[in-house]
C-alpha cells in the first residue's frame, strides 16, 4: 500500500515538471531513433538491422541462403525476431534511464505514454 502512495507521489512530481518531461521525452525519442540492433541467423547467412522504432533498416542474405526458399524464410524470421528483441531491450534501457533521471522508480519508465 505504501509503495502505491510512493509511486503516486512520483507521478505528482512529474506533473509539476511537464515542460521538463516534454523535453526529456523528445530527447528519448531522438535516442530511440538512433538505436540500431542487428540479428543474424544461420551463422551469418542472414543479417537484419532494425531501428529502435522497430523499422527494418537492412537485410543481407548470402548466396547460399538464397538457394533454399524454405531455409531462407526460417532464417529471415529468426534474424528479424532477434533484431527486434535486441532493439526492444535497448529501448527499455533508455526509457528506464530517463525514468530514473526523472525520479521515478526503476521499471516505471515503461508505463510512460508511448513507451509500452
Amino acid at each position: 500500500m505504501f509503495e502505491m502512495f510512493k509511486n503516486m507521489g512520483a507521478m505528482a512530481g512529474l506533473m509539476r515538471n511537464l515542460p521538463k518531461l516534454k523535453e526529456q521525452m523528445e530527447q528519448l525519442q531522438r535516442k530511440v531513433g538512433e538505436i540500431v540492433a542487428e540479428g543474424d541467423a544461420g551463422a551469418g547467412m542472414v543479417k537484419v538491422k532494425c531501428s529502435g522504432r522497430m523499422e527494418i533498416l537492412s537485410v543481407t542474405i548470402t548466396e547460399e541462403a538464397s538457394k533454399d526458399r524454405e531455409l531462407l524464410e526460417d532464417l529471415l524470421r529468426a534474424a528479424v525476431n532477434q533484431a527486434l528483441v535486441k532493439a526492444k531491450a535497448q529501448v527499455a534501457e533508455e526509457t528506464n534511464k530517463m525514468a530514473v533521471e526523472m525520479g521515478l522508480p526503476p521499471g516505471m519508465g515503461m508505463n510512460l505514454p508511448g513507451m509500452g
